[in-house]
């Protein structure tokens, strides 16, 4: 099955009282490009850096801030139509789209930006340091001018790249693209696009079973709209997160679905369907940990001799067991466990479906591995390895948050790390040292 992700950026302003009439009015006629996308992108060596050759590269605008689902960024492609290349700049700029409106071609010199890479995306931008460390951040409103500049050629029409989910790679990112046959899916059918103020994923299928998750602001013009029944296309500009294509849209003029729903498959339950999703130890608050099991099947599951086992450590000994019997996990939902209850409900705002003790499986502090047995005894689920204490490895969750990858759909026995998004104060053996505050940073109950 194929997974793609929409990504959405932060939003921020700080020049809502920009003259923008008399920037509107300017555009460059002499400026011409010396340089490609690739040239620049070949400057990155795996770190940071701040550009010193005085190129000038072009593209065509394809994002636009108008209806609030792009914030400080400028995507841009090298042509209007059947493109090769795409790039984007963080700016600190509040209703870019009045200077830079989709289409426009823009010229950007890049001596003195950073380039850097986030998430698989190549980045332009200015600085900012987070934990320690620099990374590619907004360009300050100041340098703008110093930097982008708007052609003084016709605005063009942008034909976006039509794509099957089997068809995306990595030439498109930061281009716009069009997909076809898309729903939403059943069980989500009458919730709005976005729950206020907060990012939302909310899960796209086309007729092959393929997935799509739309990730849309809170504070996007159409974040209370309701989700179409119908099928159709979505157009969006492509990014990349890791190992996973997402995919951002503009407004809701790019969700066409006018078409009838294919049904979607019932199917029976199998053992593998119910795996661990979240587990988290919140480096602000103890009390707050939980572990989080999800059901992908179509049927409810009573979890009657169902048990997690926890391995302390490097324990090859079981340290603690969690008997699940006595409660039901629903088709297509989640089920939270709590060592804490009442913090759990006081942190998160609602009560956990299981309380339980402190010192159980839902207890870890980040180092621990957890496996999921069922009622015959066999392994169905893991994270971590056996014996392995997760200090310093792709299994440590300390001060922060494992998250199971949305594309997968089946438990596995064996630890994989590529199917985790591993959060910790480390960031050893390839995780994300980004220690997770609750409740903010943590999504118990969602899928």
């Amino acid at each position: 099955m194929i997974v793609v992700f929409v990504f959405l950026g932060n939003a921020i302003s700080c020049v809502k009282n920009q003259d923008f009439e008399s920037i509107t009015d300017a555009c460059e006629e002499n400026l011409v490009a010396n340089a490609t996308f690739a040239d620049v992108k070949a400057l990155y060596q795996g770190e940071l850096l701040q550009i010193q050759e005085d190129w000038v590269i072009e593209g065509y605008v394809i994002s636009s801030d108008r209806a609030g689902n792009f914030f400080s960024v400028l995507h841009f492609q090298d042509a209007p139509a059947e493109p090769t290349e795409g790039f984007q700049i963080a700016i600190d700029l509040f209703e870019s789209h009045l200077l830079f409106e989709p289409g426009s071609k823009v010229l950007i010199k890049t001596k003195g930006l950073y380039l850097g890479q986030s998430k698989g995306v190549f980045r332009l931008g200015g600085t900012f340091a987070a934990f320690g460390a620099t990374n590619v951040g907004r360009l300050p409103a100041l340098k703008i001018p110093e930097h982008i500049f708007r052609s003084c050629d016709q605005v063009a029409a942008i034909t976006p790249r039509k794509v099957r989910l089997d068809e995306l790679d990595n030439a498109l990112i930061n281009t716009l693209v069009t997909i076809d046959s898309l729903q939403f899916v059943e069980h989500g059918l009458g919730l709005p696009f976005a729950e206020p103020w907060e990012e939302t994923e909310r899960t796209l299928k086309d007729c092959e079973g393929n997935e799509l998750v739309l990730v849309n602001s809170g504070f996007a013009d159409f974040q209370g709209e309701l989700l179409p029944g119908g099928n159709g296309s979505v157009i969006g500009v492509l990014l990349r997160e890791n190992d996973d294509f997402q995919l951002v849209i503009r407004d809701l003029d790019d969700v066409g679905f006018s078409n009838e729903r294919c049904e979607e498959p019932v199917t029976e339950f199998t053992s593998n369907q119910i795996f661990f999703s979240e587990l988290a130890d919140p480096n602000n608050n103890a009390g707050a940990r939980f572990v989080e099991l999800y059901n992908a099947g179509n049927q409810p599951l009573d979890l009657n001799g169902w048990s997690i086992r926890r391995y302390t450590n490097a324990n090859t000994e079981v340290s603690s067991v969690l008997d699940l019997s006595g409660f039901t996990i629903g088709a297509l939902g989640t089920f939270v466990i709590s060592p804490n209850a009442a913090t759990f409900e006081a942190v998160y705002g609602f009560a956990p479906d299981m309380g339980v003790s402190t010192n159980s499986p839902a207890d870890s502090n980040g180092d621990d591995n957890l496996v999921l047995v069922d009622p015959f005894g066999s392994v169905i689920d893991v994270f971590g390895v056996i014996g392995e204490d997760g200090s310093g490895t792709d299994h440590e969750f300390e001060d922060g948050r494992a998250l199971r990858k949305v594309g997968v759909s089946q438990a596995n026995p064996i630890y994989t790390f590529s199917e985790w998004t591993v959060y910790n104060d480390t960031g050893a053996a390839g995780t994300i040292n980004q220690p997770q505050n609750a409740p903010e940073d943590f999504s118990p109950g969602q899928r």
